[in-house]
């Protein structure tokens, strides 16, 4: 809770709250940072940052610079500069950013595309570019851990 409010902390402190209890249906456009603790459902679009508290419900399709997650988001994201994501955050969607930040025990199921929103869309062919990240699961009842020295823990059994 406390390297949350740090990495909160680091952003511009919020001009906007939208607190729990409270329900947003629509388009929701803003500048500087926003502090999410309800309900939203429709599309989020910022150039500034976006914060999704513990207890945050958020479907939506969000085009911020930055987002920080610490509650639960259902939709696509594209961040110019990055993402952030924090316990007990969960992120049901598809990602683009240059930057991104999982923290441990954080639920997050979908594509990522790591590379700027810009080149994204000024690309013609549909290709991927070779920065894109591509995430595939370890092989049947083992645990992938990285060591650093190209092993895995599997490899020593």
């Amino acid at each position: 809770m406390m390297q949350e409010q740090q990495d909160v902390a680091t952003a511009a402190k919020p001009n906007t709250f939208i607190g729990k209890g409270s329900e947003f249906v629509g388009k929701l456009t803003f500048e500087g940072t926003v502090r999410i603790d309800g309900k939203i459902d429709g599309e989020i679009f910022s150039k500034g940052t976006l914060i999704v508290g513990p207890e945050a419900e958020v479907k939506a399709k969000i085009h911020v610079d930055t987002v920080y997650i610490s509650g639960l988001v259902r939709g696509n994201i594209s961040a110019a500069k990055k993402i952030v994501m924090k316990a007990p955050g969960r992120l049901y969607g598809n990602i683009q950013t240059p930057t991104l930040v999982v923290e441990e025990g954080v639920i997050f199921e979908g594509n990522c595309k790591m590379d700027s929103v810009a080149q994204h869309e000024e690309r013609d062919a549909p290709a991927a570019p070779a920065s894109s990240f591509k995430m595939t699961s370890p092989p049947p009842s083992t645990t992938a851990k990285s060591t650093g020295t190209g092993t895995s823990d599997t490899d020593k059994e």
